[in-house]
């Protein structure tokens, strides 16, 4: 039991890296395309904790290994998904992530139960999954007509 203990501590003094950033870059989801202040809310809210590069970190971020399983979380969200550079996609890559954004807020795949579960303010209402499922469909058909 005291091996574990001082292993609990001593993990405490590994700082993880923070993905965290001051400036919000021009290849930003919300700066390259014309975002309503309501869908920024609701995509900065339930998207872009893990799919941007600047997370608003929970109170028991600084905690190990709690920190550990939040940054390799994060990571994961970030290679699927990076708003932060969504502007640098070829336009293949846009279309095939929007199709598949819209896809996984359909079937209530995203935001994550686990995520929604702590952060409740990030699980979408009916209303702002209506929203925001109308307004991405309409970018995906003006900006990838035919």
């Amino acid at each position: 039991m005291g091996v574990v203990l001082v292993a609990l501590v001593g993990i405490q003094f590994f700082p993880a890296k923070r993905n965290q950033n001051d400036a919000i870059p021009t290849t930003d989801f919300n700066k390259i395309y014309d975002v309503s202040e309501s869908i920024e809310t609701i995509l900065t809210t339930s998207c872009y904790d893990c799919h941007s590069n600047n997370t608003n970190y929970p109170w028991y971020n600084k905690i190990q290994p709690i920190t550990w399983f939040l940054e390799n979380h994060i990571e994961e969200g970030k290679a699927e998904l990076n708003f932060s550079r969504f502007g640098t996609y070829s336009k293949r890559r846009k279309r095939n992530k929007l199709r598949s954004i819209i896809n996984q807020i359909e079937k209530d795949e995203m935001p994550l139960s686990s995520y929604t579960l702590i952060h409740r303010d990030a699980k979408l209402s009916k209303d702002e999954k209506e929203n925001l499922l109308n307004w991405l469909n309409q970018l995906k058909k003006n900006i990838y007509k035919p």
